[in-house]
């Protein structure tokens, strides 16, 4: 077996655009051009999916750059595929980039004769021969445990906290970091640790599923520019109706930082529409030209990030340095400057 030379990338269709920048940015790190493998994912008439890889693979290491985002299904078996076909070309070793990992919110039995999910699609992903997962902000850590492969959870919160310290610079002590429900309390906890920032929480009472009957502040936001933090926003209903309590309660302005950017059916008017003066997502999920066109979103690139992720990876090095907000002021070299 040849020795294993340097990392490889190949992209399903689910975010082209992301792995074109993953390979740009891993070109800039390496000193040398780093491109996505060739190779042709088309679909026949039945919609099967059919994978053909046009270059050599044997022995090397592939990372397979592909988030399981709507269409879930059917990226979702893009994946497991384009694995396959890689494991069946003798590759070495395989890493599952999952920049948004679909399916997370099916993290346990919320009631009686319920599935989970999250757990058949971890057996599934490993059954197709993946040796490692990298992901981004899961929606539930314990998917983690799911898998009994190596699972890399990367976090938004470093790149957020260098976000708001450049976007919010001189206003930083006016700043209120807010949990949009009791369930995401640590992950806006662990952003208003890094900006040294207070924490309010906004707590829904659901009457059925998909509809909010009231929301309680938490906290005393009276004066304060408040930034909901969140992994997912999906219909964004609950993000701006949030948005609305929390300027009756006397906040200043809105802003909200979200990890995965799914926005669903009328989010993105919804968004448009309503009293956030901004809300910032990732590229974990591709935008829209809807999206992309909305005034008050802004798309915060996760490429640099997962870049190093994978070279960290394949030179067997720390991922979770990556987890500290200094050691992502060099890769965002020119976006964020501090101090």
């Amino acid at each position: 077996m040849p020795a294993i030379t340097e990392p490889k990338l190949i992209s399903g269709n689910a975010n082209l655009s992301l792995a074109k920048s993953i390979a740009r940015r891993m070109s800039m790190h390496r000193g040398m051009s780093v491109n996505l493998v060739d190779a042709r994912i088309e679909r026949f008439n039945d919609q099967e999916i059919f994978v053909e890889v046009f270059e050599n693979v044997r022995g090397e290491d592939m990372y397979v750059i592909q988030p399981t985002s709507n269409p879930a299904n059917d990226n979702l078996m893009e994946l497991l595929i384009m694995v396959d076909a890689l494991r069946r070309s003798s590759a070495a070793r395989i890493t599952a980039v999952i920049p948004y990992f679909g399916y997370a919110r099916q993290d346990r039995r919320a009631k009686a004769r319920t599935p989970i999910s999250a757990k058949l699609v971890s057996n599934l992903i490993e059954t197709s021969g993946v040796d490692r997962v990298l992901t981004l902000d899961l929606h539930a850590a314990q998917i983690q445990g799911f898998f009994d492969i190596p699972v890399d959870n990367l976090y938004a919160s470093p790149v957020f906290a260098l976000d708001i310290e450049h976007h919010f610079k001189g206003a930083m002590e006016d700043l209120m970091i807010v949990s949009p429900d009791v369930g995401g309390v640590a992950r806006a906890r662990e952003l208003a640790k890094r900006i040294n920032a207070p924490l309010a929480i906004v707590d829904k009472r659901r009457e059925k599923a998909g509809e909010v009957a009231g929301m309680t502040v938490i906290g005393n936001v009276e004066g304060k520019k408040c930034i909901i933090v969140d992994d997912i926003c999906d219909t964004a209903g609950t993000l701006c109706k949030a948005a609305e309590v929390l300027l009756e309660n006397g906040a200043t302005e809105v802003h909200s930082y979200i990890t995965h950017g799914v926005l669903s059916g009328p989010a993105v008017e919804r968004v448009q529409n309503s009293v956030m003066k901004s809300l910032v997502i990732t590229d974990s999920i591709e935008p829209t030209d809807r999206v992309k066109a909305a005034s008050n979103i802004r798309i915060v690139p996760t490429a640099p990030i997962f870049a190093q992720a994978i070279l960290n990876i394949w030179n067997g090095t720390s991922v979770s340095s990556l987890f500290e907000t200094d050691t992502l002021v060099p890769i965002y070299e020119g976006m964020y400057q501090r101090g």
